[in-house]
């Protein structure tokens, strides 16, 4: 379907499909399609003129305990009597089951023939549900392994099985789960120098406080790294404006940087420019030392810790995070480097870099599949990425559009490639 528009019962059979065995069982295909069906129609819908986002969940109020609640549970409430489900239903309900905090509860209520779907209540689960895609340092609140619709926006809608998404289905377009980006090797490799430098820089400082500090589990120092990007990336989709982030090598030609990149707003290189650098760094270090008694700190651990002082770390990142988001509200690029220093804003793709006329979707994490594309169908913000990353095969630009999608572009084997970055907080409005 690399093609063709996708409709709901098309994500009906794509979530059949790929649904997994160890989760509670999908309903027969009738009522799975009338789920979907009805999320769909009822996002097309208006409340009060506001447009209808909600999320709902598939199971029966007896699989929630009655005495849970966020942060760490959920807080099911049960109607008196069932609701009809219903588009009008549901867009009549969204207001009060915010999005990022709660869920419709819906369930099969009657035997055989008479089977339908019935409203039962809300389930407010608080926001942490979003940490994967927005990043921070708070355990996310769990859900049952059942059928989870969301809906964002008019059109767009994605299904999961808990927190796990299954597909995404945005522009006429069923997008595979598995394209959250920061899952990536290939995203990994390209800022393994860069990590492997931090945890040599860590190795020393270990060293010099007599190896009495624990040691840091392999993928902690990347972990820790992302949390920014993706608190940027949610920042920068709340605000409905879009943005473009460029990483560039840090021992990228300068003069050739020059010739195809003009900064309007640089900074200058000194220690306030390479800041998240030096928070990685301390943030480390402190979670290293606090657990001296330990073998070994996970990233587990590194959530759980009620250290002042790490909240602290925590705080920082999330405030450069909202710096950067707020510099690429202004017209123009955000450049950094991948060792994280922030170069400038405004930046502007110039120079005579070939226009690029088509481009490889990756269909897959790897880009092992590969559909060619037209440029035509996208705006100036790609098109420039494009061309960057056509010419500089060792960056990588991340394009945050007003709606709210997020592609990651970089030269990929032997051709210029983008992915549709989705992940389990993705659709978020």
């Amino acid at each position: 379907m690399a093609n063709d528009h996708a409709y709901p019962a098309h994500l009906a059979e794509y979530t059949a499909v790929r649904w997994p065995a160890d989760a509670s069982p999908l309903p027969d295909m009738r009522l799975l399609e009338e789920v979907i069906s009805t999320a769909y129609q009822a996002s097309l819908l208006r409340e009060e003129e506001r447009q209808v986002s909600f999320r709902l969940i598939l199971c029966d109020p007896a699989d929630l305990p009655a005495d849970h609640g966020p942060p760490y549970g959920l807080h099911r409430l049960v109607f008196d009597r069932p609701r009809p489900f219903g588009k009008h239903e549901l867009r009549r309900l969204s207001p009060a089951a915010a999005y990022h905090r709660s869920l419709v509860g819906v369930h099969i209520a009657g035997e055989g023939e008479d089977r339908r779907l019935e409203i039962w209540g809300i389930v407010h689960s608080g926001p942490r549900w979003l940490q994967n895609a927005q990043g921070g340092r708070k355990a996310p609140s769990t859900l049952p392994r059942a059928l989870v619709v969301r809906v964002a926006a008019p059109g767009r809608l994605a299904v999961a099985c808990g927190l796990d998404t299954i597909s995404e289905l945005r522009g006429g377009r069923l997008t595979d789960h598995a394209m959250d980006v920061f899952e990536s090797e290939w995203l990994r490799a390209r800022f393994a120098p860069v990590r492997a430098e931090l945890d040599r820089l860590h190795a020393e400082a270990r060293e010099n406080a007599g190896n009495r500090w624990a040691a840091l589990e392999p993928s902690f120092t990347g972990r820790l790294a992302q949390q920014m990007v993706k608190r940027i990336l949610a920042m920068i989709r709340s605000a409905h404006h879009g943005g473009t982030i460029l990483f560039l090598p840090p021992d990228i030609d300068s003069r050739e940087l020059e010739r195809n990149l003009h900064v309007k707003y640089a900074f200058m290189d000194d220690a306030a420019r390479n800041r998240y650098r030096t928070i990685i760094l301390k943030a480390m270090e402190r979670t290293a030392a606090a657990a001296s008694e330990t073998g070994c700190v996970t990233w587990e651990m590194f959530e759980a810790s009620k250290s002042v002082e790490l909240a602290a770390f925590d705080e920082a990142i999330s405030e450069l995070a909202h710096l950067v988001a707020a510099l690429a509200n202004a017209d123009g690029a955000v450049v950094l480097t991948k060792r994280f220093e922030l170069m400038g804003f405004g930046a502007e793709i110039v120079g005579d870099l070939p226009e690029t006329a088509s481009v490889h979707r990756a269909r897959d994490l790897e880009a092992r599949a590969r559909t060619e594309e037209s440029v035509e169908g996208v705006g100036t913000r790609h098109r420039s990425a494009y061309r960057f990353c056509q010419r500089f095969h060792d960056a990588i630009a991340i394009v945050v559009s007003q709606d709210g999608t997020v592609r990651f572009v970089a030269h990929r084997d032997d051709g210029l490639t983008y992915w549709d970055h989705v992940s389990p907080g993705s659709a978020d409005v």
